[in-house]
């Protein structure tokens, strides 16, 4: 695996591949992530993943500063799994002195982490536009977890005609249910034991639905109603939107997502499901 750390080194290694696979990730590597590289890997030949905390995405009073890094670990882990490039630029070299660029992506951005993280989405947005410009890949994986980010990402995609197949993958869980993230690491023991309510509440939505209730409010409550079983878990919201505008539904069907954000402690998680 080769380590590039500068926009003329990713450059000049692209050349080495008619196809290429790009993982963009933050780092603190899960195996999330890491299925996300073999995938690339096996349906493209070539895996690129970058690691970059990008600051642009993190408002005031957030993580950034406090966000879980090991790049010695990250890099360790990808050469485990066959990844061909990883890039690890350097803020500046991202956002250089002068730079004044931003994406907006519009009404997908606004609701439900929109609202609840101004300007986060703006910030993901212009990173990834970076990213694919930058590696030019023929591919791009992102994890369904983050499902309005991937709907922003897909909106993007399409809007700018970027030459490149946005891939999303399902979420990767632990045995008891919880979707893997790097913010895990923020719960103590006894937090990490409460989170599993999260995949209970969206899978008693789920359940609902199977047994056909179509009421979308009514499935919000069923959620909401198991994660009132703990007090300590604040809720920011549940939603059950379109996959693909985020916008909040009134009846239910097939592919919509039904999707929470929760406070455990200091830390911030979310998750979803498809309605199968």
């Amino acid at each position: 695996m080769r380590r590039l750390n500068t926009i003329t080194e990713v450059r000049a290694a692209r050349g080495g591949y008619s196809s290429l696979g790009l993982v963009p990730t933050m780092g603190f590597l899960h195996e999330g992530h890491l299925s996300l590289v073999r995938r690339a890997k096996a349906e493209c030949g070539a895996a690129m993943v970058s690691i970059f905390v990008n600051p642009s995405q993190f408002g005031p009073g957030e993580d950034l500063e406090a966000y879980p890094r090991d790049l010695s670990g990250d890099l360790e882990r990808l050469e485990s799994v066959g990844a061909d490039l990883a890039f690890t630029p350097a803020a500046t070299e991202i956002y250089p002195a002068g730079f004044d660029t931003r994406i907006e992506v519009g009404a997908v951005t606004r609701p439900l982490e929109g609202a609840a993280r101004p300007g986060h989405f703006e910030g993901v947005a212009t990173v990834v536009a970076k990213l694919l410009n930058i590696a030019q890949p023929t591919h791009a994986y992102f994890g369904q977890k983050d499902a309005q980010q991937a709907a922003v990402i897909r909106q993007m995609a399409r809007d700018l005609d970027f030459p490149c197949q946005i891939v999303v993958a399902p979420t990767v869980r632990e045995k008891d249910g919880v979707a893997m993230s790097s913010r895990n690491a923020y719960l103590a023991p006894a937090e990490r034991e409460l989170a599993q309510a999260l995949f209970v509440a969206l899978t008693a939505a789920r359940v609902r639905f199977y047994e056909g209730e179509t009421d979308a409010g009514a499935l919000r409550q069923a959620a909401l109603d198991v994660l009132a079983l703990i007090p300590e878990i604040k809720v920011d919201y549940v939603s059950l939107a379109d996959p693909e505008t985020m916008a909040e539904l009134d009846v239910a069907r097939r592919g919509a997502v039904v999707s929470l954000a929760v406070r455990i402690g200091k830390a911030r998680l979310i998750d979803n499901l498809v309605l199968e």
